[in-house]
């Protein structure tokens, strides 16, 4: 039996998120700078539709906090007690993002149905001319996150927020142009719900992907089958089990699997090309393969696809 680990095989996607540590900076400045003049003027215009837009992009705010500092805590270097580092520190902040987005979602909502009773006066140029800035804003931090939404969960869920916020704003300088010319008041709480339905649209699969990484499901775009077909296409590989694949990040894949060879010792070149393999073809970093010689008096008892 030889086990072989084979970290990265010279490759790497860990450190693909260094480079947006500007574009989080940049994004967090302009964010905040539009929530309290989004505020101001939606206390100032008592509209309800800028405050919760004002509340939901303080949310981003912090969201754009916790996927930024949880890309510096995943560079921490492995010590005795985490072995792996803190790389899991990006999942459990993509999953904490999606959580904090439906509370907030939870108290738009009410406050919405509330205003639908019993509507309040808007002024609906200041709604317009604010939100419009919003989409400017939106626009220009969704753009710093474009060409890294692909590589990583927190990347991608700071580029959809930015986008589905910009689109917000769009409908907040349509709201206003509707209050102003009919002057319907139950516009701006109705605008406030349709904020709450695309933020909640944004959110489930930030939620989903986030939560089944953290319970270490196979990342998105991995089939097992394919990877268990690949390891058996092996030279003198006859059987595969106890293969498990998950996310060590949000950017990061790793492997395990037992492979049965009756007849070979693999030498460095075999665990060396096989992790190259599992890199290029399915994006997997991290290959641990265990050899075993198949001695039907000696079995794996993790050989059972139930036996984990």
């Amino acid at each position: 039996m030889k086990t072989s680990h084979e970290g990265h095989a010279g490759h790497s996607h860990s450190h693909a998120p260094a480079s947006f540590g500007r574009a989080f900076a940049i994004g967090v400045g302009l964010n905040l700078a539009f929530v309290v003049l989004e505020a101001t003027w939606g206390v100032l215009a008592h509209s309800l539709t800028l405050l919760a837009d004002a509340g939901h992009n303080l949310g981003d705010v912090l969201g754009l906090l916790l996927a930024w500092g949880s890309i510096l805590l995943s560079r921490r270097l492995p010590t005795e007690r985490r072995t792996y580092g803190l790389r899991r520190s990006t999942t459990l902040a993509a999953l904490l993002n999606a959580v904090l987005l439906l509370m907030g979602v939870g108290a738009i909502v009410w406050e919405a149905v509330g205003r639908l009773r019993n509507p309040s006066p808007v002024a609906g140029g200041t709604l317009v001319w604010v939100a419009a800035i919003g989409i400017v804003v939106n626009t220009a931090t969704a753009l710093l996150f474009a060409a890294g939404r692909k590589g990583d969960l927190n990347i991608r869920g700071a580029f959809l927020h930015m986008a589905a916020d910009a689109a917000v704003s769009l409908g907040v300088v349509l709201a206003g142009f509707a209050i102003l010319a009919t002057g319907w008041l139950w516009l701006d709480p109705a605008v406030s719900l349709l904020i709450s339905v695309v933020i909640l649209a944004g959110t489930t699969g930030l939620l989903r992907d986030s939560f089944n990484l953290a319970l270490d499901a196979v990342p998105p775009g991995i089939r097992v089958s394919e990877v268990k077909k690949f390891l058996e296409s092996l030279p003198q590989v006859c059987e595969v089990h106890d293969l498990h694949v998950w996310g060590m990040s949000t950017t990061e894949t790793a492997m395990t699997a037992h492979l049965v060879m009756p007849n070979r010792q693999p030498d460095d070149c075999f665990y060396r090309d096989a992790a190259r393999e599992m890199h290029d073809r399915f994006g997997i970093e991290h290959v641990t393969l265990q050899v075993e010689n198949g001695d039907p008096d000696t079995p794996c008892r993790q050989a059972p696809d139930h036996v984990v």
